[in-house]
Order: structure tokens, then sequence, then C-alpha cells
């Protein structure tokens, strides 16, 4: 049997990878239109699907936005949050946070809790819920980071943690929601958004770390 089947995609694999497709196409719906103008029907045929197919996997739209939130913060802790947790100085950890969030935001998917975040605030809706657990815990990390760089004296005296993680994370967010994809520029200026947040020198800069530079 395992010979028959070699090579060939399973059940599984293949439903994983209609679910993912799925998930990348909503993502990038919801990024650009929201959630009340998002149409599944369009969803689906932008992932090569049917609506029927779309079904399968998902309740309704509401399921479908709720695991998409589930994906993007997925994929934002692969690509950016895992390098910040792998840095043991809090204060680089933070700048490897914003030039890593810089490079994600080049993907058309990236507006997904920004855009959501504005939908539904001031709303007690399951999605908007959601975007807000996602959003409390990266101000909770980014806080928890300023508290450990004053700790140390890496980062000077300043207004509260948690306030100042809103401002980090503010300023993160709508820098690269203006300079998305204009590499190597969306970079090196979100480094100097977030050191001036924390009362780091700003300097001049030299060449983005080639590492950077592809999205």
């Amino acid at each position: 049997m395992a010979e028959v089947t070699a090579g060939r995609p399973t059940q599984a694999h293949r439903r994983a990878r209609s679910r993912n497709a799925l998930l990348e196409a909503a993502a990038r719906g919801l990024s650009r239109h929201g959630y009340a103008n998002l149409a599944l029907e369009r969803v689906a045929a932008e992932a090569g699907y049917t609506r029927g197919a779309l079904y399968h996997q998902f309740a309704g739209k509401e399921e479908l936005a709720l695991a998409v939130v589930r994906w993007v913060g997925e994929t934002w802790t692969a690509e950016v949050g895992d390098q910040a947790d792998a840095e043991p100085d809090p204060v680089e950890a933070l700048l490897l946070m914003a030039r890593g969030h810089a490079v994600y935001c080049r993907r058309d998917v990236a507006g997904v809790i920004r855009v959501l975040g504005v939908e539904f605030a001031g709303r007690d809706h399951p999605v908007g819920r959601a975007v807000a657990e996602v959003v409390d815990g990266l101000t909770a990390d980014v806080a928890r980071r300023v508290t450990a760089g004053r700790r140390t004296g890496a980062l000077a005296p300043g207004p509260p943690p948690h306030d100042t993680a809103l401002a980090f994370l503010g300023a993160l967010e709508g820098l690269v929601s203006q300079l998305a994809g204009r590499a190597p520029y969306d970079v090196e200026l979100a480094e100097r958004a977030v050191r001036g947040v924390l009362g780091l020198p700003v300097g001049t800069g030299g060449p983005p770390r080639e590492d950077l530079r592809q999205a």
C-alpha cells in the first residue's frame, strides 16, 4: 500500500493544503475589505476552490475569520516572534521585533489584525475578542521587555511599561501601514520609530541587514 500511495498526497494533506489556501485568501480579503465586506464566494474563488469546499472547512464567515486571526498569529510568531524570543537581550529583542514586523507587513495578509481591530472596536463580538487577545498578548510581551531593559539600565526610566508598549506598537503599526512593501526603508524607519519611543539613540543607520531585505 505504501508503494501505491508513495508520492501521492493523502486526504489529510489535501485538506490541509486547501485549508491553508482558503485562510490565506481570506486573510487577503479581510486586510483589503474588512469583515463586513468579506465575500465568501470571492475567497473561495481566489483560493481556487468552490464555495462548497469552503463550507466543508468552515461553518461560515465568523468561523473563517476566527481561524484567520489564529493563522495570522501563528505565522507572525513563526516569522517574527520566535526570533525575538530567541534573543536574550530585551532591547535587541524589541528591535528585532520591529524589523521583523516591517518585513512581515510586506505581505498582503498582514493587515488583518489592524483592520479587524478598528472594525470591531467597542463591539462585543467573537472576532473582536480574538483580535483583542492577540493584541493584549503582544502588548504584554513588549511591556515585559521594556521592564527588563529598564531593570538592567539599557533603557532609561519613562512612562509605565504598558503605556510604553502601546506607544511602541502604535508607532510601529502606523509606520508599516504607510510604508508596507517599500523595502528596504520600511525596516530602517521601523527601527528608528521604536528607538524614539524607547528613548534610544537614533543614528543615521547603515544599509539594512541583508537578511531583512527580502520578504
